[in-house]
């Protein structure tokens, strides 16, 4: 393909430098997307990328370790986005185990040419490929159980989706345009199925490419309420957690490092899955009944008052008030018993 083309809108979105390679205080704990510009300029990875995509790869390849990875592989005709079929019932891409160095030189080979296909490796574990990678490229993000991956390949369109972790990305190679949409946006993004995903998040349904307004009309109130930015090699985004966003892969080669964390112990589990559950357990009742489903969980998970324990005496109350991992635990097992 010559380019990915895209429509870009959105209002532009809040900014700070970031030179000394420092998050400033009070980010991570922010519930509004910012950009930080050069937080990570001074990573080895990013002058070797200002150098050229052959210097970049050959920096990229010393940490390596031989192991697969998974890559997807689309044709020219998806034009970079990475999608369904027309029937959605498969998906426009298909996926293999290849080794990255391979997969790297392949994208640097095919740079010049016209109707190139898509080559996208995401969400690769550097520790588990490229151990040694992040002691030369390091951010301190002063988080627990942060989990530190990379993202590589030509360029391509991945549609609007959500995390349910906190997620600094850091762009090395080439430029990306973000596009977040509010959480409270949902409902005009026209989402896609929740259990059959191209990548394990359920997507929106509209082409980022050429937004189809007649076919997805309430796409343009999300349209005014997005915000977007374009990083370069060393800039970096604070994405919130349930902020749905668009990244689009502007050059012939790109890279991206993230981090996500939690604001919660991990033993908690993942609300997805609870609401998956509710789709399967709630969602078909008669309207009376999920109505009163509706004030019970308004009542001990959304309202959660005050007051709602006080009627019991003091050790029962402080145990329900509290959510220890071995009450987890038990909570998990019961669960797990009573679904089967």
């Amino acid at each position: 393909m010559d380019s990915v083309t895209s429509t870009e809108f959105g209002a532009p979105m809040a900014e700070l430098a970031c030179s000394s390679g420092i998050v400033p205080e009070g980010v991570l704990n922010g519930a509004e997307p910012v950009v930080l510009r050069g937080l990570v300029a001074h990573w080895p990875i990013v002058h070797a990328a200002n150098e050229s995509n052959r210097a970049a790869v050959d920096y990229l390849t010393r940490f390596y370790n031989g192991k697969p990875v998974n890559a997807f592989l689309a044709t020219p005709e998806a034009n970079g986005r990475i999608f369904y079929n027309e029937t959605v019932d498969g998906f426009n891409f298909a996926q293999s185990q290849v080794y990255l160095d391979d997969a790297l030189n392949k994208i640097i080979d095919v740079a010049d040419q016209p109707n190139q296909p898509t080559y996208y490796v995401g969400s690769l574990e550097i520790p588990q490929h490229l151990p040694g990678f992040d002691a030369e490229n390091a951010l301190d993000l002063g988080q627990t159980s942060v989990r530190e991956g990379i993202w590589l390949g030509n360029q391509s369109v991945v549609a609007p989706h959500f995390d349910f972790p906190d997620n600094i990305a850091c762009c090395i190679i080439g430029e990306r345009t973000f596009t977040l949409f509010p959480p409270e946006q949902q409902a005009n993004l026209y989402v896609g199925p929740l259990d059959f995903t191209p990548a394990g998040q359920p997507i929106s349904m509209v082409d980022m490419n050429n937004p189809d307004l007649d076919r997805f009309p309430r796409f343009a109130e999300a349209m005014n309420a997005a915000i977007t930015v374009t990083l370069k090699p060393g800039d970096a985004i604070f994405v919130p957690s349930m902020w749905w966003h668009s990244v689009a892969s502007k050059s012939a080669l790109n890279g991206l490092v993230n981090y996500w964390w939690r604001s919660t112990p991990a033993y908690l589990g993942v609300p997805t899955n609870a609401l998956l559950h509710a789709i399967l357990s709630i969602k078909y009742l008669p309207k009376e009944q999920r109505e009163a489903w509706q004030a019970l969980f308004n009542h001990y998970v959304f309202e959660q008052p005050d007051d709602m324990y006080d009627h019991l005496p003091a050790p029962v109350k402080q145990k329900q008030n509290q959510m220890s991992e071995l009450t987890a635990r038990k909570l998990k097992a019961l669960l797990s018993s009573k679904l089967k």
